[in-house]
C-alpha cells in the first residue's frame, strides 16, 4: 500500500514593522506559530546594517509578525569608530507601556575624555531613554528606532554632556510581555 507524503507550502507573511511580505515553509499554518524570522534592515536603512528579529503571530488564517530584537551589526560599528575617539556602552533593562525591554545603547565621543564624562553620558542615556520610552508600547519604540527618532533626541540631550559621533541602540530586545 502506497504510504501518502505530506507536502510542504508557502504560506503569506505580513511584517508590518518594515512594511514588508514574505513566505514561510511549512507543513500547515499551525507549525508557523511562535517561529522566528531574521529580516536585513541594511538596505532599507541605507547602509546601517541592522538586523531585525521577528516572531510570527497566527491569527485564524492570517499570519503577521511582532518585533522581538533588533541588532546593529559589529562591523558597523568598527567601521564607525576611529582613534583618538572613546565608546560608551551600556545594558540595562525598562520599562514600556505593555513590556520590559533590555536595552544596549553604544556611544562614540569626538575625542578622548575623562572616565567620570564617559559615567555621566551612560548614566545620563539610561535615564533618557527610560523616561522616553515608558508610555510608549514596544511595537512603537521598536518603530522608533528603526526610524533613528529615539537616537536623534538622545544625541541632542546628551551633547549638553560632551558632543558624540555616534548615538545608536546597539541591541534592543523584548525580555517580558509578548
Amino acid at each position: 500500500m502506497a504510504q501518502i507524503k505530506k507536502r510542504k507550502k508557502f504560506f503569506d507573511v505580513e511584517m508590518p514593522i518594515v512594511s514588508k511580505d514574505t513566505q514561510l515553509q511549512a507543513y500547515n499554518i499551525e507549525e508557523l506559530q511562535n517561529k522566528y524570522i531574521t529580516y536585513d534592515l541594511t538596505r532599507l536603512l541605507r547602509g546601517k546594517s541592522m538586523e531585525i528579529t521577528l516572531k510570527v503571530v497566527v491569527e485564524g488564517d492570517k499570519i503577521t509578525t511582532t518585533p522581538y530584537k533588533i541588532k546593529l551589526m559589529p562591523y558597523f560599528l568598527q567601521r564607525m569608530m576611529r582613534k583618538g575617539t572613546n565608546y560608551i556602552e551600556s545594558s540595562f533593562s525598562a520599562k514600556c507601556k505593555n513590556s520590559q525591554l533590555r536595552i544596549k545603547p553604544f556611544l562614540i565621543t569626538r575625542k578622548k575624555v575623562s572616565r567620570a564624562v564617559r559615567n555621566s553620558l551612560r548614566n545620563k542615556a539610561k535615564d533618557e531613554i527610560s523616561e522616553y520610552i515608558k508610555e510608549m508600547t514596544f511595537e512603537e519604540v521598536f518603530d522608533e528606532v528603526i526610524k533613528n527618532k529615539l537616537q536623534k533626541t538622545l544625541s541632542l540631550k546628551l551633547k549638553k554632556i560632551y558632543p558624540l559621533s555616534l548615538c545608536e541602540i546597539r541591541i534592543m530586545k523584548v525580555e517580558k510581555g509578548v
